[in-house]
């Protein structure tokens, strides 16, 4: 599905969902447990976020057991990756970015390593 470009700086000026793809952008692949840890918001929550980042065409899903993991979609136009990329390095140091990154490097028991708590 393309995606419409009013539609992504729509999904963008919600703090939620940048927030969620920044750390995306950054990680790679996350856990909605990781993204519920790092962002320190309800599982519900962020799941409507990442839904609605699904169904915008931003973000791909991965079904590992029962843990569901998200990533940004390869197959993303490059000027929509550019901005997602630009906006992670010109970002890495200011608050909340900062801040969700280290919450997720401290969480304990990530999937790596074990399972979702």
């Amino acid at each position: 599905m393309p995606v419409d470009t009013e539609a992504l700086f729509r999904m963008l000026s919600d703090g939620t969902r940048l927030r969620a793809l920044m750390l995306l952008a950054a990680e790679g692949e996350l856990c909605v447990c990781e993204l519920t840890h790092a962002l320190d918001l309800s599982q519900p929550k962020i799941s409507r976020h990442l839904a609605q980042l699904r169904e915008g065409g931003l973000l791909q899903t991965r079904r590992n057991g029962q843990w569901m993991y998200y990533r940004i979609d390869p197959g993303l136009p490059d000027w929509a990756n550019n901005i997602l990329h630009h906006t992670l390095l010109g970002n890495a140091a200011a608050e909340p970015f900062c801040n969700d990154r280290a919450a997720l490097k401290a969480m304990p028991n990530r999937p790596d390593a074990a399972c979702c708590a």
